[in-house]
């Protein structure tokens, strides 16, 4: 894990020496600094603008019934209240309260009855492609930040995200080293030190610029009075990815136009808990604008996570009037998203997956709402040289099962990797020393490619 220091942390224990803030975690048990990862490093990479992944992860399990794989013609009790609306393309159609991506959908592909095996609010597929019966997996952004190529000085895997619920952490990078591990520049995700603690402090490039000013001096002092010239040039590089102007300008939000963060969509609208219903929040749209400047400055993976989408029924929840107000907000942000890499002429070298961790059971239970349903989820995605325009996969009359052949979280993770050029099939040691295959199925979904 890659972590700032700050004041309220300065005066733990011995403090942080010279070697200590070099390390920046043991990679596996070789226990390779991150400068002895660089200087490893230094003698491959590729010519011109590696590929980068944007992964929004709509945790708690979006309804695919409900949202883009309909069944108008299926009985009451199944298909819900809402339309379904054409798209650009023929024949294809979505929810109505997805207006925006319908208008794009020549933009985007959509995968239709995908399975997962886990049936619960764990999301080792969501990040790994395998379950957690397979063991302790990697994150694919730390996978992608040891094995993809990156000459840039911001860290190879951001994440934005929280850490889940119950003091779970999907995003661990195992066996192919903690200086792997996602940086995480904010957040209660861990009691670390972190350079700022929320997306408001992002947002106020005074503070923005504080934390990281303060971060210098602290590294400068710490490291015998400024002897940090003397380093080589691997350990001034790792010391840049933790310090340098341009991790401070690509997190610095004030840089963007006002307009252009209301393009987004931020506090747009309101959505509601997901169990209670006088509990409401502001939707939050910076991240994914976040997630817009790091990749254009050279972030490979950044990861965000949008929750609430859990909707069990019962007295205090209501799936379809909450649906209908956070579809309209999510619509807006991704599709601002799509539209801005697009501008930039950045489509085909972004990729934006937006996935959850299952479906919901398409008969609907008492409140109303919808339960966990591991058998047929939907997925969305954008760009990365991918094959747009297209539905992939078709479930039955009441969208409970795929009608045939068969997509898994391995087949999807396949893919982020392909458009990142690591081999699905490669094998990293684990703690013990056995190779471990990065997927046990390692075949993209051919359709996109």
């Amino acid at each position: 894990m890659l972590t700032l220091w700050d004041a309220k942390h300065a005066g733990r224990g011995a403090g942080c020496t010279r070697r200590n803030f070099l390390r920046v975690g043991a990679l596996g048990l070789g226990g390779l600094t991150l400068a002895d990862l660089l200087r490893h490093e230094a003698h491959g990479g590729k010519a011109g603008r590696p590929k980068s992944v944007i992964y929004v992860v709509l945790s708690g399990g979006p309804s695919h019934i409900d949202m883009y794989d309909l069944k108008p013609e299926a009985p009451l009790d199944y298909r819900g209240p809402f339309r379904p609306i054409a798209t650009r393309v023929p024949g294809v159609q979505i929810c109505e309260h997805l207006p925006l991506e319908a208008q794009i959908f020549d933009q985007l592909a959509l995968l239709r009855g995908v399975r997962s095996v886990e049936s619960d609010h764990f999301l080792s597929e969501v990040y790994t492609g395998l379950p957690r019966t397979a063991g302790a997996r990697p994150a694919f952004g730390s996978v992608a930040s040891r094995l993809a190529k990156t000459g840039a000085a911001l860290p190879a895997y951001v994440s934005l995200g929280k850490q889940a619920a119950g003091g779970f952490d999907f995003e661990r990078a195992y066996y192919v080293g903690a200086a792997h591990g996602p940086f995480r520049p904010f957040g209660d995700a861990l009691d670390d030190m972190n350079p700022v603690k929320d997306l408001d402090h992002l947002h106020d490039r005074k503070r923005l610029l504080a934390a990281f000013d303060s971060l210098r001096r602290k590294a400068d002092k710490q490291l015998d009075g400024g002897a940090s010239a003397g380093l080589d040039r691997f350990q001034s590089q790792a010391l840049e990815i933790i310090a340098s102007p341009k991790v401070r300008d690509a997190f610095d939000l004030s840089q963007e136009p006002e307009h252009l963060l209301s393009e987004y969509g931020h506090k747009a609208g309101k959505y509601p808990h997901q169990t209670v219903k006088n509990i409401f929040y502001d939707w939050d749209a910076r991240p994914f604008l976040l997630a817009r400047r790091l990749v254009e400055a050279g972030v490979r993976v950044v990861t965000l996570r949008d929750g609430e989408w859990d909707h069990h029924g019962g007295p205090r929840s209501d799936i379809f009037a909450a649906l209908k107000m956070k579809m309209a907000l999510l619509d807006r942000s991704l599709c601002a998203l799509v539209n801005d890499l697009k501008v930039r002429g950045l489509d085909q070298d972004v990729l934006v997956a937006v996935l959850g961790e299952f479906g919901r059971s398409p008969k609907i239970e008492a409140g109303p709402g919808r339960n966990h349903w591991p058998e047929a989820g939907c997925m969305l995605f954008a760009g990365g040289g991918l094959r747009m325009g297209q539905v992939i996969g078709e479930t039955d009359s009441r969208a409970e099962r795929a009608k045939s052949g068969r997509i898994g979280f391995q087949n999807v993770m396949a893919t982020v990797y392909h458009v990142l050029g690591i081999d699905p099939k490669v094998a990293l040691p684990d703690f013990r020393g056995r190779p471990q295959y990065l997927l046990d199925d390692g075949e993209p979904i051919a359709e996109l490619l």
